[in-house]
């Protein structure tokens, strides 16, 4: 069993990291607010760390699941961050969805300091998390990649290896890219089947055998129909993801129409207060 650092324990690393210590990994964890680790101690067992630093000193691998770019540099690359006492040959594993500029960043420290560095954002959402079925696309050299899989596994229902440092991180925008065009044609369908006065239930039953089904149909056709969005993937976080998605393809040259105007649609949905709603709220910018 390893003894592991998990950095940044909220709905989606809480989760993971309980999914850890139940296969009898030894579990040292630090969230910035320090009662979400207190209270994930208290629960699961572990001990909690007062800073990155202090977490990463001594463990086989670290593991991070924090909010954006900032935070990620902040806990890794900080003054009090986790790569200052991370041991050569360590393993770190990195959970967030940030820009792939990062993880070559992060993959580069790393290799300087020879810690086996695999950018992994993951799809699935707090349910795939919860439940041990994330779906996990990595980033980094064959011998990181293989030395961080069997911890993976504790919560993933499948786990590629895509390719080189920031291939995980471009693969999560290609993700969030698709999403945001079903969503927004399963918003349309939706309401131009209110608009025609047909019975929700039976068009669904119609349509969603065949071609024009998607995980967002078959997830959130029904509950975008009651107006049930207090749930899910937020739109805040929807939005960083595009951002992160649009900025890339200045880069890499891509275009990104569908996907740029989606992320002015889900701005509307922002203005209207329902940033913290799940990603299925964008139909709530389209009358019924």
């Amino acid at each position: 069993m390893s003894r592991i650092a998990f950095i940044g324990i909220g709905i989606m690393g809480g989760p993971m990291a309980r999914h850890l210590a139940a296969k009898g990994h030894e579990l040292t964890v630090y969230n910035r607010t320090a009662a979400k680790a207190e209270a994930w101690v208290a629960a699961h067992g572990g001990r909690m760390a007062e800073s990155p630093v202090e977490a990463a000193r001594d463990q086989d691998a670290v593991i991070t699941c924090v909010g954006n770019d900032d935070d990620l540099a902040e806990v890794t690359l900080g003054r009090e961050g986790a790569f200052r006492s991370m041991r050569p040959g360590s393993i770190f594993i990195d959970h967030t969805t940030v820009s792939a500029r990062i993880a070559r960043q992060l993959a580069v420290e790393g290799k300087s300091k020879e810690i086996l560095c695999v950018d992994a954002p993951v799809s699935g959402g707090q349910a795939g998390a919860e439940n041990g079925t994330l779906s996990i696309m990595c980033g980094g050299r064959d011998k990181a990649v293989q030395a961080a899989w069997p911890l993976m596994e504790a919560y993933a229902g499948r786990i590629t290896h895509i390719g080189s440092a920031g291939a995980g991180q471009t693969t999560k925008m290609c993700n969030q890219i698709a999403i945001a065009g079903a969503l927004q044609g399963v918003s349309e369908a939706l309401r131009f089947a209110q608009h025609a006065d047909l019975d929700i239930d039976k068009v669904f039953e119609a349509i969603s055998g065949g071609a024009a089904a998607s995980w967002q149909m078959l997830n959130r056709w029904h509950t975008m129909a009651r107006d049930e969005f207090d749930f899910g993937f937020a739109i805040d976080w929807m939005r960083k993801d595009l951002g992160l998605a649009i900025d890339e393809a200045r880069v890499n040259g891509a275009t990104l129409p569908v996907a740029s105007l989606v992320d002015q649609f889900y701005a509307d949905v922002q203005a209207m207060g329902a940033g913290r709603q799940d990603t299925s709220a964008l139909v709530r910018r389209l009358p019924k």
